[in-house]
């Protein structure tokens, strides 16, 4: 019995701490498999916005280099010096981050205090995927950010 304990408590301190809003702590690491370690812990609802998300940007992006760092997921194009695209979790929504929002069109709705970065928040009830693919394809072919 006392084995039986042991391994539970292994489980469950295995498990990604889940920061305020419901953000992953995810160590920081390299290609696709810590982002997938972030998805897989994303709460709830979160998680197939994560998934979709991700599936979105490899297929709208081949090639497209994976991070992850302050326990958030980058995407990036090595051709482009950096990253052009990051999402993290909050309570209500899924926030994704265009690095040089301001250069795509339409501009994404949600401002910043960062002068060329731009925002679109992911609430449960969905999303303009066609919207989002030509956001992510322009993202992609624009210079990257260096973080």
């Amino acid at each position: 019995m006392a084995g039986r304990t042991s391994a539970k408590s292994a489980k469950k301190t295995a498990k990604p701490v889940l920061l305020s809003g419901g953000n992953p702590q995810i160590a920081k690491g390299y290609g696709d498999a810590p982002v997938q370690a972030y998805i897989a812990a994303m709460p709830g609802w979160k998680r197939d916005v994560g998934r979709h998300l991700d599936a979105l940007i490899v297929r709208t992006v081949p090639g497209v280099h994976k991070a992850v760092k302050w326990n958030t997921p980058f995407y990036g194009v090595e051709d482009q010096g950096g990253w052009f695209l990051a999402f993290h979790c909050f309570t209500k929504y899924v926030k994704v981050t265009f690095f040089r929002g301001t250069s795509l069109h339409p501009i994404p709705p949600g401002e910043s205090k960062h002068k060329e970065v731009r925002y679109l928040d992911i609430y449960e009830d969905g999303l303009d995927e066609a919207q989002l693919v030509a956001w992510v394809k322009q993202a992609s072919q624009l210079p990257g950010e260096r973080l």
